[in-house]
């Protein structure tokens, strides 16, 4: 890993965006490149069940992501990268790396998360009508996965970020009523 000596950079691409959970000195938009952001992760607790599971966001190889970068000071750096370690690394489907990634204050070396392809938990490759019902339906201990959806559809459309991927996904998904997540669906989702 970097030297992580001074000040903490943390990119964000997700949920960090909209609830980073620690406390930093400076946040603005940034650019990874090499990875774009995807639902390409099962998720059996936090937005899903292991019987309904939902789908979240991870880093995949390839193109690049518009999120942003954290400024932690020195001092809450260990603290902050507990956190995040408790938080992203619960089943190991995420890769912690440190990654440059580039903002209007310049290059940043930063801690980020990518998706384990080899994990089970790696959802990379379903097509858009599959990752549509299954965000639609799937409900979990945080919440349902079509609000982390649209809390990060909103935060990215704020920053100026644009995602037009996930943009298209919130709308179809918004165009299945709730209620309409029923047995037949699961159904569906687990054949």
């Amino acid at each position: 890993m970097a030297d992580l000596s001074g000040d903490l950079f943390v990119f964000g691409y997700g949920s960090l965006i909209w609830r980073p959970g620690f406390s930093y000195l400076d946040c603005r938009p940034a650019t990874l490149r090499g990875y774009h952001r995807a639902f390409c992760i099962y998720s059996h607790h936090y937005r899903g069940t292991c019987e309904r599971p939902g789908l979240v966001l991870g880093l995949d190889r390839g193109g690049s992501c518009r999120g942003v970068v954290f400024r932690v000071a020195a001092a809450e750096r260990d603290a902050t990268l507990a956190y995040l370690r408790e938080r992203e690394l619960v089943t190991n489907v995420y890769i912690e790396k440190v990654l440059p990634v580039r903002s209007d204050a310049g290059s940043h070396a930063a801690v980020t998360y990518v998706a384990d392809r080899a994990h089970e938990q790696y959802a990379g490759g379903l097509d858009f009508e599959r990752q549509v019902a299954m965000i639609a339906g799937a409900e979990g201990i945080a919440g349902r996965n079509r609000d982390y959806l649209a809390a990060t559809v909103d935060e990215i459309t704020r920053l100026g970020l644009g995602d037009s991927a996930l943009h298209r996904l919130r709308q179809a998904v918004d165009a299945v009523p709730a209620e309409a997540m029923g047995d037949h669906a699961v159904a569906h989702l687990q054949g």
